[in-house]
């Protein structure tokens, strides 16, 4: 298999989210927005990588990589562009590009650098197919609205869509929460909109859905890079508060539904008696402290992409020695100095600017708090009944190291719970290509059926009216290959 030439250091998973340069001579045209394409050839064949750039509300952006040869998704990538020169950093495969942003936009053209390589690169903007593009824009057969609402807490104003399911109601309905790094409120990756199929879904069926977008992304304010994960819950609780007072929607049966970080929110979010959901699903969440999750996905990461056992070792290393130095050192300007001298001076394949850049980085809010989170802490305070679903391919999100812990502990304070694992899901909710559907030819990737029938089935148990009928979809599915119920006894509801 074609691999990345690693340098010997990588230093945090793709999980940290990434703020990008702002363009401190930015182009007259459009900011940059979209996923750009382009063949990376090495010895003995090609790989395809995938850049996706969103601009943010501050004028910077969040970028990510993606090699699906490689199955290496939302790798951060920092954007500096001044005028039309553009170049991409991408700090823990060693690599960078470095070119020109040519016919508006449409073309990247430029060189590519990595250890051992240097090769002419040219990435054209991806055009979504024109089924993908029209799947969720086509007039659905349920109620679609577009929604502004302000947290209290920050006077913020976020920007989302409301689905209401056609009939009279009132209806059960979610907020949809997403993973780590700035989303829309589609969470589009590679014109794979899981948000978007999951909120269709969802209110085809019945449930009414809230999908926003996060702070400082599409229409949202805010600043991403300044929030933690706590401070993510008051975003749940003002969509909540806004999914309410929606016409048609059942205010005291709205829940929350959560992916990855998101999960962690909406249990946190579970956790305040004042503003507690009425139920709350978790897709893929973290059971372990951040500190461990990204020292271990570190090591999956490299493993993955070829690193020897002595590159992933050091590598670890040098994690450890960084995440020391920032928590022994409270002051930011102290800590940059510190931790950018110790990857200039650990990692020959990182410049003076990028390592600044990086120790920054590693000093937000958001790095600090999850450096010391623990998901398992709040857990004995959760308000309502919670569904815990991960794939048995999530590379991020290991099932048997965070759902497993998460259910434990849930039980053992006498919540309700059920959980699941769904063989040969990804992270990402999707089930392996070989299971995706043709479309014009090309298959396209979908949200695990599985996994909807599972969310449905569970959120309509759930959130039933007193004496209401059960609808025959709401009947858990058998075992089979490919929905495992966990061998904990989670797949038996707990009572509280």
């Amino acid at each position: 298999m074609i691999r990345f030439i690693l340098g010997a250091l990588l230093l945090l998973s793709y999980l940290l989210p990434t703020a990008a340069f702002a363009a401190t001579d930015p182009p007259a045209a459009a900011p940059l927005n979209g996923q750009w394409r382009g063949p990376l050839k090495m010895l003995g064949g090609e790989i395809t990588l995938v850049i996706t750039i969103v601009p943010l509300t501050n004028g910077t952006y969040y970028a990510a990589l993606d090699a699906p040869q490689q199955r290496i998704s939302r790798m951060p990538v920092e954007v500096e562009l001044k005028g039309d020169n553009l170049t991409l950093r991408i700090e823990q495969a060693g690599s960078s590009f470095e070119g020109k942003v040519l016919d508006n936009g449409a073309t990247f053209q430029g060189t590519w650098k990595q250890p051992g390589v240097t090769a002419p690169m040219t990435l054209k903007r991806a055009i979504a197919s024109a089924v993908a593009a029209t799947k969720f824009k086509a007039a659905p057969p349920y109620r679609v609205n577009d929604v502004t609402f302000t947290n209290p807490v920050t006077r913020q104003k976020l920007a989302g869509t409301v689905t209401v399911p056609a009939g009279e109601g009132p209806f059960a309905a979610a907020v949809l929460l997403s993973d780590s790094g700035p989303q829309g409120r589609d969470v589009d990756v590679n014109g794979y909109r899981m948000f978007g199929q999951l909120a269709d879904y969802l209110t085809r069926h019945g449930v009414a859905v809230l999908r926003f977008d996060d702070r400082g992304v599409g229409k949202s304010g805010g600043t991403y890079a300044n929030a933690t994960t706590a401070d993510l819950v008051s975003d749940a609780q003002a969509a909540m508060t806004c999914l309410r007072t929606q016409p048609l929607v059942s205010a005291y049966r709205v829940g929350l539904i959560g992916h990855g970080e998101g999960g962690n929110v909406a249990l946190l979010a579970a956790a305040t008696p004042s503003h507690a959901p009425a139920f709350a699903v978790s897709l893929g969440g973290y059971g372990q402290p951040g500190y461990d999750v990204l020292l271990r996905q570190q090591g999956e990461i490299m493993r993955l992409i070829g690193a020897d056992p002595a590159q992933v070792k050091a590598a670890q290393d040098v994690y450890q020695r960084t995440v020391a130095i920032i928590r022994q050192t409270p002051d930011n300007a102290k800590a940059r100095l510190k931790v950018a001298t110790l990857l200039s001076n650990t990692n020959a394949g990182i410049d003076a600017g990028m390592a600044r850049a990086r120790a920054v980085q590693l000093t937000t809010p958001w790095s600090r708090y999850f450096f010391d989170f623990d998901p398992l802490a709040q857990l004995g305070k959760v308000q309502c009944s919670v569904l815990l679903l991960n794939g048995t391919s999530d590379l991020q999100v290991s099932a048997r190291r965070n759902m497993t812990p998460l259910y434990r502990a849930l039980r053992k304070a006498n919540r309700t719970a059920v959980s699941y694992k769904l063989d040969g899901v990804n992270h990402l909710f999707q089930p392996a290509p070989a299971q995706w559907p043709m479309i014009n030819g090309v298959q396209q990737p979908v949200f695990s059926p599985e996994a909807l029938k599972l969310i449905y089935g569970w959120v309509a148990t759930e959130t039933r009216l007193p004496g209401g009928p059960v609808p025959v979809t709401v009947k858990r599915p058998a075992p089979s290959k490919s929905v495992r119920p966990s061998r904990t006894p989670s797949t038996a509801r707990a009572s509280s």
